[in-house]
């Protein structure tokens, strides 16, 4: 359990670093966020694709595994085109509208029960978000690109959801890896940057590795523990970007985004809590 928890520190870890190279790229370099999405599913498939197991490609006849992949996809273009612009803690928060819209979807596609406390947890974080996104006029730029990624996000959490049984993770893993490449090539390859420097190559490669590894680190997590133990280690995501983005970018978040902050980690993870057995919660 111990070894499972420390893991899934890890892993949440590289998630936001795979995108902290990703705003490098896009910010800094100013490659567009298109082909910065696009190579780092393309690296990912790349490390994946050699060792991945026989049913993927069983899997990749299947629509809905395709239709998964795509909302990755979306998803990562609207985060990589948000941090073009804002910082890193802010767009992550924003990302985290995504289990709200999963919560929702879950409850009308898969029919899965919803309580009132649940209910009210859920509204929490979604204060939160607002809080942190302050929809309107004086909406900080590429904020909503990252509401569009929340949205992509809960899509996507709901369909892995759905078709959790469908094959094994490291399958799973791979076939939303490839979906991602095939879907963003005909959109990227004509935004590749005229000349690739040291620098540049070190972040694509720091990208799509940190993301595919952190998602990879994900999958040994729930291998090893459950998810209802694993589900509140979610949240430190958003403790490693701000950390992250202070720390490369210079970025601490306002009164008011510390306080979204606050509210989407306490919300989710009493949500998160109150979903485990009373025999997980001691």
């Amino acid at each position: 359990m111990g070894l499972a928890l420390i893991i899934m520190f890890v892993a949440m870890a590289f998630i936001p670093a795979g995108d902290a190279a990703g705003k490098l790229l896009t910010a800094e370099f100013g490659v567009a966020p298109v082909f910065v999405a696009w190579a780092r599913f393309a690296v990912g498939a790349a490390v994946t694709v050699p060792i991945a197991p026989r049913e993927t490609w069983r899997l990749l006849r299947d629509w809905r595994v395709w239709g998964r992949g795509l909302a990755l996809a979306g998803g990562i273009l609207s985060i990589l085109t948000a941090l073009s612009t804002a910082p890193l803690a802010n767009v992550f928060a924003a990302l985290f509208i995504g289990p709200i819209i999963s919560f929702v979807l879950s409850a009308i596609l898969l029919k899965e029960p919803v309580t009132v406390l649940r209910s009210i947890l859920v509204a929490l974080g979604f204060a939160g978000v607002l809080l942190v996104v302050r929809p309107g006029l004086n909406m900080a730029p590429g904020m909503g690109f990252a509401v569009l990624a929340g949205f992509f996000y809960g899509i996507y959490l709901t369909a892995s959801r759905a078709l959790s049984g469908l094959g094994r993770p490291r399958s799973l893993l791979t076939t939303q890896l490839i979906a991602g490449t095939v879907a963003l090539a005909p959109l990227a390859l004509g935004y590749a940057p005229p000349a690739l420097t040291w620098g540049m190559a070190l972040a694509f490669v720091a990208s799509g590795l940190a993301s595919m590894l952190g998602n990879l680190l994900l999958v040994v997590a729930y291998s090893r523990a459950s998810a209802t133990v694993l589900a509140p280690m979610v949240y430190f995501q958003l403790l490693a970007a701000t950390g992250l983005g202070w720390l490369v970018f210079g970025d601490l978040p306002d009164a008011l985004t510390w306080a979204g902050l606050a509210l989407i980690v306490v919300a989710g993870v009493a949500s998160a809590r109150l979903a485990q057995p009373r025999t997980d919660r001691g």
